[in-house]
């Protein structure tokens, strides 16, 4: 992807990311080959983090960014008195509760040290995703858009609902996954009780390709396997300064590492060896199929494993492949150019309340100003003001290839699963909803701004931040919210009040269950008590239930009724 310098710390000139010279003529024209495309997809790597809560994915994400020159210091410092948020929480909600709740995406080159001089580097794909669980739909829009996942894990705590959720996810997209076990630098469990849960939960065989020598609290450095567990070499890193900056690494032979740290380098070793007794040595074939995972120790805070994980994800992680369309399709990633839309987000410019949609490129070469095809309604789209986004820094973007993600200012139109193209007409599948288990009503607390209290809903669902349900009965004056967790109703009276000026009242409902249902079904629920009927913006007629049992009575006593579960739920 080609872009104009970023407005935050710039990376050296060396270091920006530039469009490959391989796919530009003389003239400066971009090169459409066969050939040329396929080596900028083959020079891209896109994934995402997924974790639980507090497992350190936004002081990865940074400490990613910090190795690729992105920027200079490390924005999360731990210490409540002086903490400072990151740079990717940018809203007022992210920075004061220390969570993640909306999307950003960065882009980088990168260029592992062992490379040869002439090797071109990587372009790195970061697609940062909410942590929280309430968020969880966002989270797995994201995830439609990506080609690998690092699956972070507390070494303390294991795996975590949220985790195992989200990898149930991965698994289902048949996304690979790499494992890191972050907070080695704290007391946690050991690393082979950890590996042992991986494979007991969720069965794939983890395959470290990193051992850490000292435990949990005492990290002093990484052992890196060879073949048959025999250790490379000894990566040994020295702290900084609250970890702002990267930590310094001294690479030692085994000779050196026992002279070094003797007895926690003997125990790296003998379980290195183990792990290969028992089977668990990296296999690429399986990894791209899901069956294992290699597996990195690492601590974010500190900086240490992170350079480890980059280079793992370079070397092993898939380049952008053919993506299926909603006929089976695969569309080629040298077929004319297409796109997937997995994000809208507004508000990230407060002087000009934009609106962004984030579109991953599936196929052929993006250039700004080109004018596609939406493809839901068939209607041309002006791509003029495109732009790559970490937090709330935007730089221009100019062109970009299979596995960039993209994102399109003033995108009114465009909505999550919606699908661009030129040429050669093309659709995607949708991205499914989450089945909601929360239920609100949303109301104006002044009258006389109605208007933009319409406004601010019609942009709040048109963004998939919560699902907006409208029945007859209640009218469009109140609308009911229906969100996977209750924090998504923080969000937006959140952005109703700083974005629309508009203060929001909200009421919660007796329902924990919706289901989709039709005409013929609807006015027959309609009688019966527990259940209300609604609308949804799309079409859909959803039926919201008070509870399981209320449920499970009108099933055995109204069979004919239809009562569908969504095709994406929570569980």
């Amino acid at each position: 992807m080609t872009t104009e310098p970023a407005s935050t710390t710039p990376a050296p000139e060396s270091e920006a990311v530039a469009g490959s010279e391989a796919a530009t003529t003389a003239t400066g024209t971009i090169d459409r080959s066969a050939r040329a495309l396929s080596a900028e997809a083959g020079r891209r790597r896109t994934f995402a983090v997924i974790s639980h809560p507090d497992a350190g994915k936004s002081t990865l994400t940074e400490a990613l960014a910090l190795h690729a020159k992105m920027i200079a210091e490390a924005g999360a410092v731990h210490g409540k008195a002086g903490r400072k948020s990151t740079v990717s929480d940018w809203m007022e909600m992210e920075k004061a509760r220390g969570i993640s709740v909306s999307s950003t995406a960065l882009q980088f080159n990168y260029k592992s040290p062992e490379s040869s001089p002439d090797e071109e580097p990587n372009v790195v794909n970061l697609v940062d995703t909410p942590g929280h669980s309430d968020f969880s739909e966002d989270t797995y829009r994201v995830l439609t858009a990506v080609d690998a996942a690092v699956m972070l894990i507390d070494a303390a705590k294991g795996l975590e609902p949220q985790t195992l959720k989200l990898f149930q996810v991965c698994r289902h997209r048949g996304i690979p996954v790499v494992t890191v076990i972050n907070k080695w630098d704290r007391p946690g469990q050991s690393p082979l009780e950890l590996l042992d849960e991986i494979q007991e939960r969720i069965g794939l065989t983890p395959t470290p390709l990193y051992w850490p020598v000292g435990i949990a609290g005492d990290f002093r450095g990484l052992l890196r396997r060879g073949e048959e567990g025999a250790p490379r070499e000894y990566i040994r890193f020295t702290r900084t300064a609250g970890g702002a900056k990267i930590a310094p690494e001294e690479i030692l032979d085994a000779d050196a590492a026992a002279t070094r740290d003797g007895s926690e380098w003997d125990t790296a070793v003998e379980e290195s060896e183990l792990l290969s007794a028992s089977g668990q040595d990296h296999d690429q074939e399986l990894f791209i199929a899901g069956q294992t995972s290699p597996v990195i120790f690492a601590s974010a805070m500190l900086n240490f494993g992170v350079r480890q994980i980059l280079d793992t994800l370079v070397e092993l992680a898939p380049a952008p492949g053919p993506r299926a369309d909603l006929a089976g399709k695969e569309r080629e990633v040298t077929d004319p150019f297409s796109a997937v839309v997995f994000k809208v987000q507004a508000g990230m410019d407060t002087a000009h309340r934009d609106r962004l949609a984030f579109m991953r490129v599936v196929s052929g070469v993006f250039e700004r100003g080109m004018v596609v095809t939406h493809a839901q309604t068939g209607k041309p789209f002006a791509t003029k003001y495109a732009q790559t986004v970490f937090g709330r820094e935007r730089s221009t973007v100019d062109s970009a290839y299979p596995g960039d993600v993209v994102g399109l200012v003033n995108a009114t139109a465009l909505a999550p699963g919606h699908t661009l193209f030129t040429e050669k007409k093309v659709e995607f599948p949708p991205i499914p909803s989450f089945a909601p288990e929360h239920f609100s009503t949303l109301r104006a607390e002044s009258a006389g701004k109605y208007k933009q209290f319409r406004r601010a809903v019609d942009q709040l669902d048109s963004e998939g931040v919560v699902q907006i349900l409208r029945n007859d009965i209640r009218g469009d004056a109140s609308p009911v919210m229906a969100a996977v967790g209750p924090m998504q109703f923080e969000v937006v009276a959140a952005r109703m009040k700083a974005e629309f000026n508009v203060e929001a009242r909200m009421e919660g409902l007796p329902y924990q269950l919706a289901r989709r249902t039709d005409a013929e079904s609807a006015v027959e629920l309609g009688r019966q008590r527990g259940v209300e009927v609604f609308t949804r913006s799309d079409g859909v007629l959803l039926a919201l239930v008070s509870d399981k049992w209320r449920l499970q009575y009108i099933q055995k006593e109204l069979p004919e009724l239809t009562l569908e579960p969504l095709v994406a739920t929570a569980d």
